[in-house]
């Protein structure tokens, strides 16, 4: 591999002159500039990322840990953290940790030996459901700082971009209150999960506040037939008329079973599910979303991170970012 030491012995220069053409100094002229860059460009030169990095102490590299790549709503986080690093000048190595702690915290280990200047991550469903948290806060302690996303461990001390999940649950809750649905269901399988939570009292307290029935909740477990529940839950409660999803599986069987079973959609029975663009068209009618702009999600999260990294000496208070979703009305809804 040739080196900046033969490059500049070459052309009868100094090592830092090479180094400062190859960077358009401003401090080298034109001419010199073009001969380095036209030597480089013969000998095919690399820069050394690895002393590169060893020189000035930085990667230019965020670790991304997801807990779930075939999760549409974390692919398109992935995106959207790719895209604005790429943009701002790093570069992403991305871990799954398949919802589980132990994968999580190998992640974190792999990747704090000096590959990457902080993180990126959506805490794993494991981590949650245990409540184990100091894996976070010995890699932030070691000095590389942590964005967390979506789902985040309350108790580390570190930046966050979520979403409104309990206003979220709360309005679209309201909105079919204001069709006049008088017994509202809500729908999860992401119990054990903070987002789950969170949009689950969203819903308890817009049906509380009316005064019109007590909270209606089907809870799924991970392991139970999801298709079957639904169905058997709508059969059973015959007068429900409006369904709050938390996800967007749960929001498609539940228009898919209540048409199965004889219901007009929206007519009869109102749904509203969390779920991409993408995810509404596997129902029919269409569902009606709460979109959590994933996209928008990611950028936030590479912003906020890379701002801390180039700012570390300032030792700024750690934020919190709030991202608005926004309901986008499809068929299965009235209003």
């Amino acid at each position: 591999m040739v080196t900046l030491k033969q490059l500049a012995k070459e052309l009868n220069v100094s090592i830092s002159t090479v180094s400062k053409a190859l960077n358009n100094s401003e401090e080298i002229g034109e001419e010199t500039v073009r001969r380095v860059k036209e030597l480089a460009e013969l000998y095919n030169y690399k820069p050394n990322k690895v002393a590169l990095s060893l020189k000035q102490n930085k990667t230019k590299t965020i670790g991304v840990i997801i807990p779930n790549i075939l999760n549409h709503f974390l692919a398109k986080v992935l995106f959207g953290i790719e895209r604005e690093a790429t943009k701002l000048g790093y570069h992403i190595i991305t871990c799954i940790s398949n919802e589980s702690l132990e994968k999580e915290k190998e992640s974190l280990q792999l990747l704090a030996n000096g590959s990457v200047d902080g993180f990126i991550l959506c805490v794993a469903e494991e981590t949650q459901i245990k409540n184990e948290v100091e894996h976070f806060k010995t890699t932030i302690s070691q000095g590389l700082p942590i964005v967390m996303f979506d789902r985040v461990a309350h108790d580390v001390m570190c930046d966050k971009v979520i979403v409104d999940d309990f206003d979220a649950t709360y309005n679209a809750t309201k909105g079919l209150l204001k069709e006049d649905r008088k017994k509202i269901a809500f729908l999860s399988n992401i119990e054990d999960l903070s987002v789950g939570k969170l949009r689950e009292r969203g819903y308890a307290k817009a049906v509380l506040e009316e005064n019109r029935q007590e909270p209606l909740i089907l809870k799924i477990n991970k392991n139970d037939d999801q298709q079957k529940n639904i169905r058997s839950f709508l059969k059973k409660n015959k007068d429900i008329d409006g369904v709050i999803a938390a996800d967007s599986s749960s929001g498609i069987i539940a228009i898919n079973a209540a048409v199965n079973l004889g219901k007009k959609v929206p007519k009869d029975i109102s749904v509203i599910g969390f779920a991409s663009k993408s995810d509404a068209i596997h129902a029919f009618p269409r569902l009606t979303t709460i979109r959590q702009h994933a996209k928008v999600i990611g950028a936030e999260t590479a912003q906020m991170l890379i701002h801390r990294l180039e700012n570390m000496d300032l030792k700024e208070d750690v934020k919190t970012k709030i991202v608005k979703t926004s309901v986008v009305k499809n068929e299965s809804t009235l209003n």
